[in-house]
């Protein structure tokens, strides 16, 4: 069965803990952590990503998918290790240089986290290739990261494919989470394409039944 990480973009101000409470009761398995420095992407949600973490370490013991879309990321790495995450994912366009994401590869694993990498819908798999034997994770972006409500982009299905037929060829062992636009409408042809773990926010939080939905995402066909 895939694995749901919800993400907090799209959370309404008020009744926050009750709506993190609300999503864990509906079975999620990671709550999903959007940190927007507002140079790598246009938003800035550092500090709104921050006090959610703060909310969650106190009342929640589900694991942490934290994803990075910043420019330094050394140091978003350092200001969220505190809050113990599952999980770190950082884009690889951020790098300058193959050296640099080793280096990010390395800082993470160090302080015993996941190590996730992450791609937007216009770079081309073949370019994470070689950093597959050394991370646990690829998230295929399926929209523009920046922002959430987007609807997914078709041609990041393919991606997705090409990524999964790769790991199989090549016998490895990576998580292929997709990230963006993803709802009742969307999700069978990610999980069909090869994503074991979906990342959806407004499609759950906007719903009058958050039980519902995750569980007919979980479901989906694969």
């Amino acid at each position: 069965m895939v694995e749901i990480s919800a993400s907090l973009l799209s959370l309404k101000n008020e009744n926050v803990i009750q709506t993190l409470y609300n999503l864990e009761t509906a079975k999620i398995d990671y709550f999903h952590i959007d940190v927007m420095d507002g140079e790598f992407v246009e938003n800035n949600t550092v500090n709104r990503m921050t006090e959610y973490c703060e909310y969650l370490s106190s009342i929640s013991n589900l694991p942490l998918d934290v994803h990075l879309m910043v420019k330094d990321v050394p140091s978003y790495i350092s200001s969220f290790l505190v809050f113990e995450p599952n999980i770190i994912t950082f884009h690889l366009e951020a790098a300058k240089d193959k050296e640099q994401v080793m280096e990010w590869i390395k800082l993470i694993k160090q302080n015993n986290v996941r190590v996730g990498i992450s791609v937007k819908p216009d770079t081309q798999i073949e370019e994470v290739a070689e950093f597959l034997p050394f991370v646990h994770l690829v998230l295929v972006m399926t929209v523009e990261p920046g922002k959430g409500g987007q609807e997914l982009i078709p041609k990041t299905i393919e991606k997705i494919r090409a990524l999964k037929k790769y790991l199989q060829d090549n016998q490895m062992e990576v998580d292929i989470e997709a990230d963006g636009g993803i709802n009742l409408e969307t999700v069978d042809y990610v999980r069909e394409a090869g994503a074991n773990i979906l990342v959806s926010g407004s499609a759950i939080t906007n719903s009058e039944n958050y039980v519902d939905v995750v569980e007919k995402l979980k479901k989906a066909k694969g």
